[in-house]
């Protein structure tokens, strides 16, 4: 269990106010928080603090960083790491390599509490939400490992789309962006830190105005009885709901919010879906990510035929949307689109 406070559940401006409050100087946080970009966890590696405070903090806080439990390593250089928290609840996050550089898809919750019929993470049911040193915690290990393999490709781009649903941990998932995004921090470029949601609505409408990332969000039918049928949170933030609040999402100039759509033999790639798609995204920046559905011997659906994929994204681009189909990635090791779910494949 949790026994005591993790400093990388602190962002840079809590830590100096942490030592501040103390009577010790803000400049001991700004110390401390550049250790916890590193995959250090023993008090006794902050070689830059006086002793005795560090053996005050090891009383108090823990540096511990989830365990790295087994790599899998897919034909096409996907990793999918397992990693093993303290309490021993085990989340899975997956490293795509690209061509000038790599890909992290990290887990914001211990398993997932939305129930989408297609996704066997629902499978596990909902454990708990990750504090923001669990999922820093996944870049951590990720970063190492691209290190000890001497990688040339840097970690560039962080999307949160393995397991649960990031607005559900808001909290926890603002604290993690500051850290990801701050200068003295990771300092990841906001245009490569996407955030997606199955379409919590009220969550939708702070993140814009908290903090300055990409949005991708899960609809995956156009019409809400499918969509209900699918995805039950779509019988709380019905559609109009939801496309309205991504109308007045903040978007910088130039930036899109991405639409993810997967596609499920004979529910919803009809031409109909398709050119429905298309009159309710109208007028919102969009990009439409259409999924081929990666079949498992759990899940009910299959994957269409190629051509219907085609023509399903040739309707939309007939009708001037930006539309791409996602290449599969790690589906030999189950690291693909949702296909993470720990305890179903141990």
């Amino acid at each position: 269990m949790r026994n005591s406070k993790n400093l990388r559940d602190y962002t840079l401006e809590e830590l100096e106010a942490l030592f501040t409050n103390r009577g010790l100087p803000g400049y001991r946080g700004r110390q401390v928080f550049k250790w916890l970009l590193k995959p250090v966890s023993d008090f006794a590696e902050l070689t830059d603090l006086p002793k005795n405070l560090r053996q005050e903090l090891a009383q108090e806080f823990s540096l511990f960083i989830p365990a790295v439990k087994k790599v899998e390593t897919a034909q096409d250089g996907t990793q999918k790491l397992a990693l093993e928290l303290a309490d021993g609840e085990v989340i899975e996050c997956v490293l795509i390599p690209e061509e000038d550089h790599y890909t992290l898809c990290v887990s914001s919750q211990v398993g997932c509490a939305m129930g989408c019929a297609f996704c066997l993470t629902a499978r596990m049911g909902f454990r708990r939400n990750l504090w923001p040193h669990e999922i820093l915690g996944q870049v951590l290990r990720a970063k190492e490992l691209l290190d000890q393999k001497k990688s040339p490709k840097p970690l560039r781009n962080i999307v949160f789309m393995g397991m649960g649903e990031p607005l559900a941990n808001y909290e926890n998932l603002i604290k993690t962006l500051k850290t990801l995004l701050h200068p003295k921090g990771f300092n990841f470029s906001k245009r490569r830190v996407t955030v997606s949601t199955a379409g919590l609505v009220p969550q939708i409408k702070r993140l814009g105005h908290e903090v300055t990332v990409r949005l991708a969000v899960s609809l995956h039918a156009a019409c809400d009885e499918i969509r209900s049928r699918l995805m039950p949170i779509n019988q709380r933030y019905p559609l109009t709901e939801l496309l309205e609040a991504c109308r007045s999402f903040p978007l910088p100039r130039g930036w899109r919010i991405t639409f993810e759509y997967i596609l499920l033999k004979g529910v919803n790639d009809t031409a109909q879906d398709a050119r429905r798609l298309a009159d309710i995204l109208r007028g919102i920046p969009a990009k439409i990510n259409l999924i081929p559905f990666n079949e498992h011997p759990l899940l009910p659906f299959k994957c269409p035929e190629e051509r219907a994929i085609l023509a399903f994204q040739e309707t939309l681009l007939a009708r001037g949307f930006v539309a791409t189909v996602r290449k599969s990635r790690g589906r030999d090791i189950s690291a693909a689109c949702g296909q993470l779910a720990t305890r179903l494949a141990a």
